[in-house]
């Protein structure tokens, strides 16, 4: 089994045993919406409260290397923190959600999905929220990031049933309308 899926599949299973809502994104959603790329971590969106830090954290030790206080803050500052898997040192972003519309549409939508290479199954943000959260990642790097675009383009070129009108509306909310117009009339 791939790495990756392998580290992700024991954060998630730690993430549903809390009882902790998630949703995975990043370069590994896109990479099972649209076109395959590797990538050196796993983001993972995660609403993990207060009162479940330390009940993660003694889940996560005994294989992953965790740092409290930066799970704390994490969580009270809403941003994100890292667990590195020990045996394979691969990094997992774990990102607490803002309180803004977006970020829970993201969870509210997610959709569980059998990954590849595995019979398990795992929550995924949709094809839309990945293609939304990659523009918003392409625009706050000043649209600079060849991997982030390649993404949205792969995933658009490779969904057929794209919920454009939910992107449309969305992309006016985040300010992304050009961004979004553009990569559609790459694909086209």
């Amino acid at each position: 089994m791939d790495p990756a899926i392998s580290v992700l599949l024991e954060v998630t299973s730690l993430l549903d045993q809390l009882e902790i809502r998630y949703v995975l994104v990043g370069s590994l959603a896109s990479s099972i919406h649209g076109l395959y790329r590797s990538t050196a971590d796993i983001d993972i969106l995660a609403d993990v409260k207060s009162a479940q830090v330390l009940p993660l954290l003694e889940k996560m030790q005994s294989s992953f290397y965790v740092d409290e206080k930066t799970m704390r803050e994490a969580v009270t500052e809403q941003r994100s923190f890292n667990a590195i898997h020990l045996d394979s040192v691969f990094k997992v972003d774990i990102f607490i959600p803002k309180h803004d519309e977006f970020a829970q549409a993201q969870l509210g939508r997610r959709q569980l999905r059998k990954l590849p290479e595995s019979e398990s199954e795992v929550y995924i943000a949709t094809a839309e929220d990945t293609i939304l959260a990659k523009l918003k990642w392409y625009r706050a790097g000043n649209e600079i990031s060849t991997s982030q675009w390649n993404d949205v383009l792969g995933i658009l070129g490779s969904n057929q049933g794209i919920d454009l009108d939910y992107l449309r509306l969305w992309a006016d909310k985040l300010g992304l309308n050009d961004l979004l117009t553009r990569a559609l009339n790459d694909v086209s």
